[in-house]
């Protein structure tokens, strides 16, 4: 692996190349915040596709766009004469020695949950109104709950174990099929997802990617049927849900 010294001279050669870009390149001439704001967006979903691949050749070059970004929003502070990139590892260098007493001064912790309910304790004392003001608004629902879910359990708001929480699924589950009004209903299927998602992190179980690793087997068990009906003269729109079942259990078959 590369040394300290060629870990610091690579960054400060991507330094010089965001530099050149952002004074001689059209396009990176004209991006600005906003323009940046979706690219940057699908490089993280890019990175989370080749991290659930566990693909290291393409995390690596994934965590390089992502980077690039984060160059580039610091380019473009520097230029506002508001902040550079010193000034964002600065800050987040001094952010983390504060949020880990427990490494950087006299806080002893016994575990994990100690970390996080100091953690929250701290960004509170930073000035933050609530412990969920950090929970950005713009995230996808699934994760978005999770994040709720935990951050609450950083102050003790927790079941005790998994089996509470299975039974408030099981809770709300009931009140989901009893509710008969169209809106009512809609608000009761909300409550048992974001049930089963604290079910899942107690557990120890990640929502997010076992959806989406359920998303990507369907794809799979979906083109594999579409495959075995060409290999049959077959068009799989012409066919009725039984036809279709069995070509299901073919291609799921073939999956062991």
């Amino acid at each position: 692996m590369n040394s300290r010294q060629e870990k610091l001279e690579a960054f400060g050669r991507l330094l010089d190349i965001m530099d050149d870009l952002r004074e001689k390149c059209p396009w990176d001439r004209k991006q600005d915040f906003q323009s940046l704001r979706h690219l940057t967006l699908e490089e993280v979903y890019e990175l989370s596709d080749s991290i659930l691949a566990e693909d290291l050749p393409e995390i690596k070059k994934e965590l390089g766009d992502v980077l690039l970004h984060l160059v580039f929003y610091a380019k473009l502070g520097s230029e506002k004469e508001s902040f550079d990139i010193a000034d964002v590892i600065n800050a987040l260098n001094e952010k983390l020695i504060y949020r880990h007493p427990h490494i950087y001064g006299d806080v002893e912790v016994q575990n994990e949950d100690e970390v996080k309910e100091n953690w929250e304790k701290l960004k509170l004392k930073e000035g933050n109104k609530s412990i969920l003001s950090g929970v950005p608004k713009g995230l996808p629902t699934l994760v978005k709950a999770f994040r709720i879910q935990d951050k609450v359990k950083g102050i003790g708001f927790e079941f005790a174990n998994a089996d509470d929480a299975w039974t408030k699924v099981d809770e709300e589950l009931s009140e989901f099929h009893a509710e008969t009004d169209p809106e009512k209903k809609e608000q009761e299927l909300g409550d048992v997802f974001f049930s089963l998602i604290n079910y899942a992190r107690i557990s120890g179980l990640n929502p997010d990617s076992a959806l989406e690793k359920t998303n990507l087997k369907f794809i799979s068990r979906f083109q594999k049927m579409e495959n075995l009906a060409l290999a049959k003269n077959l068009k799989i729109e012409d066919l009725v849900l039984s036809q279709m079942d069995e070509l299901w259990d073919e291609a799921k078959k073939s999956e062991y």
